[in-house]
């Protein structure tokens, strides 16, 4: 598993190609192995990921009646819908680059899109813990929820067009395919798994 250095240095990285700086890609390892290394990002994302399950515990836990209670089971299926939620894009993504005969694109993608989803992961806990410990905050967290989505948009978008150069098309298409499928696909494994708030 990658330390907390190496995954600085590779965010500095991205860091240097949201602020369109070409040097970010000799930060990121974009070989085979880097690639298969990058989904350590999940490990790392773990802290986070607890924070927003025990909001949604609390959620689910508000659309039941008092005597209710969840189990491992349902912390188990909101894990199957993290783990889909972190590989189908990147899978849409890919068929998406061969389509257009850009395949070789695809290693700078995953390893870009699985580093960035560490310090999106801590920046969303955050605010989910804000709202968990302090319920007042609702209104100013979506506010900041709102802001906090434009931002991961501008960031996705600037580092694919790294990516891709001169294809807007392809940035633009590959900004969707990545983000879009994933809100479609969390409520609907939500609903299907039985743990979507009533």
């Amino acid at each position: 598993m990658p330390g907390l250095r190496e995954v600085q240095y590779y965010l500095a990285g991205l860091w240097l190609l949201i602020r369109m700086d070409p040097r970010g890609f000799r930060f990121l390892d974009l070989s085979e192995r880097g690639v298969n290394r990058s989904f350590w990002a999940m490990a790392w994302c773990l802290p986070p990921m607890g924070i927003s399950w025990l909001w949604w515990r609390q959620a689910f836990l508000r659309s039941m009646p008092p005597e209710a209670d969840v189990d491992l089971a349902f912390y188990i299926r909101l894990g199957l819908v993290e783990v889909a939620n972190w590989f189908v894009p990147l899978v849409f993504a890919g068929l998406l680059l061969l389509a257009f005969r850009m395949g070789e694109r695809f290693a700078p993608v995953v390893v870009s899109v699985n580093w960035l989803g560490v310090p999106l992961s801590y920046i969303n806990g955050l605010l989910l813990a804000l709202v968990f410990f302090l319920p007042g905050t609702v209104g100013l967290v979506s506010l900041l929820l709102l802001a906090f989505m434009l931002a991961q948009i501008f960031a996705l978008a600037r580092i694919l067009r790294m990516i891709c150069h001169d294809h807007a098309l392809m940035v633009g298409a590959l900004t969707l395919v990545l983000l879009v499928p994933s809100m479609i696909l969390s409520e609907y494994l939500q609903h299907f798994l039985g743990i979507y708030p009533a």
